[in-house]
């Protein structure tokens, strides 16, 4: 079988420093990953893994390769890994196969590649691994102990999989753990959107109107980051207790169809298709710019877009000028994909060593679990908390500790008013 596909191994040096340089950033894992190296909970295993091939994710393939697994890695979206960080990969005998700019046809070829290592656990990121092993190669799902899922749009689509009783081996949703989606999907959301938005445009947010599709955790911190900048927040939802949510924290809140006439910037974090269409598109002042956080490339409705346009021609990298019909010029960022991994470099290294180091915990409870469910799995408390502990030991912080009479007291039920 070919061993990796880059885009140029020539950049590992220049990767192998930026791997470094996150791994002085992620202590938790690399408190992991030393425990591991001692322990291998992973020997024998090979690990098949579908994620955005970025410094942070190398630091993981460390831990796991340090765990004793064999690993295999491609990326989890088109524009999203990073040339250097992939041929370093290489370069350490990982079979990598990713590179910056791929089309549809190579992205899921990669995904191939991966697969005929015959994994024995799985780790996606939006679910395209687990969808390829169901629709296409289903016959090797019973070589596979379990998996694990990184993001929402993801666990959104292996939830509906388990409803139906198409999901055929065990996944541990990791996007759900308190560890995760309170710090990833809000501060790490939050800060690398807004860092993709300036790299893209190096536009001013203060003063501008700047519509939040969706109030889920990436969203939340999304707004809050812009509203940080001076931005006017005006936030959209579905949901009436998200949008309630939205409007006690001091936001406007209105629907998508209002929001299109006063918007400068709009910015869609919510898992659904076609959140900004046609008919908001044609409301949109002159100048307005579009750009994506959610997993998949499909909140910003690109074909309603080119059929109101005559052209397009690229302004700066990841910065897309479509010219319309009646004039006016929109602007369209990362191609509508991920701008956060697409224009920047995603989320910073601290706040994915708390997402990365329940990815390898998960990975040892699916190997040490004789048996598990064909079903979506939360993180185990224990495991998240452990999480949450390394975290702060590694920051310095102590906690205090329950008293035998506290403990006793939030057991019981007879000791009430006194």
């Amino acid at each position: 079988m070919e061993e990796f596909q880059v885009k140029d191994k020539n950049l590992a040096p220049q990767g192998h420093l930026q791997i470094e340089w996150a791994s002085k950033h992620m202590p938790v894992l690399n408190l992991i990953k030393t425990r591991f190296t001692k322990e291998k909970p992973l020997k024998g295993l090979t690990l098949a893994a579908c994620l955005h091939v970025t410094k942070e994710t190398a630091v993981l393939v460390q831990a796991l390769t340090e765990g004793g697994a064999k690993v295999a890695v491609c990326g989890s979206n088109p524009l999203s890994t990073q040339d250097d960080v992939a041929a370093a990969l290489a370069d350490s005998g990982v079979h990598v196969f990713a590179w910056r700019g791929q089309n549809t046809e190579d992205y899921y070829k990669c995904i191939d590649k991966v697969l005929d290592y015959k994994p024995s656990i799985t780790l996606d990121d939006g679910a395209d691994l687990v969808g390829t092993l169901h629709s296409k190669r289903s016959s090797e799902i019973k070589n596979l102990k379990g998996g694990t899922e990184e993001t929402t749009t993801g666990v959104i689509r292996l939830r509906a999989m388990e409803r139906d009783g198409s999901l055929k081996y065990p996944i541990v949703a990791v996007n759900d753990a308190y560890t995760k989606y309170l710090f990833d999907n809000r501060y790490g959301t939050g800060q690398s959107t807004i860092d993709g938005i300036l790299r893209a445009t190096n536009t001013l947010l203060a003063g501008k109107n700047f519509v939040v599709g969706g109030y889920g955790w990436c969203s939340r911190g999304i707004a809050m980051r812009a509203q940080g900048l001076g931005a006017n927040v005006i936030v959209t939802e579905v949901q009436p207790i998200r949008a309630l949510e939205a409007v006690m924290n001091g936001l406007r809140v209105m629907t998508m169809a209002d929001a299109a006439p006063i918007g400068d910037i709009f910015v869609t974090a919510t898992g659904d298709i076609s959140v900004i269409r046609k008919e908001h598109m044609q409301k949109m002042k002159d100048g307005a710019i579009m750009a994506n956080s959610g997993h998949f490339n499909v909140e910003i409705n690109i074909n309603d877009l080119d059929s109101l346009s005559t052209g397009k021609r690229t302004m700066r990298p990841n910065l897309e000028e479509y010219a319309l019909k009646d004039g006016r010029k929109l602007y369209l960022l990362a191609e509508g994909r991920l701008v956060n991994l697409a224009a920047a470099e995603g989320h910073p290294s601290e706040v994915m060593d708390m997402s990365f180091a329940n990815q390898a915990l998960c990975s040892e409870y699916i190997a040490k679990t004789a048996k598990l469910q064909t079903k979506v799995y939360t993180v185990p408390k224990e495991l998240d908390e452990k999480v949450a502990e390394l975290k702060l030991k590694t920051m310095g912080i102590a906690i205090d500790e329950l008293t035998a009479e506290q403990k006793k007291y939030l057991s019981t039920w007879e000791m009430g008013t006194t």
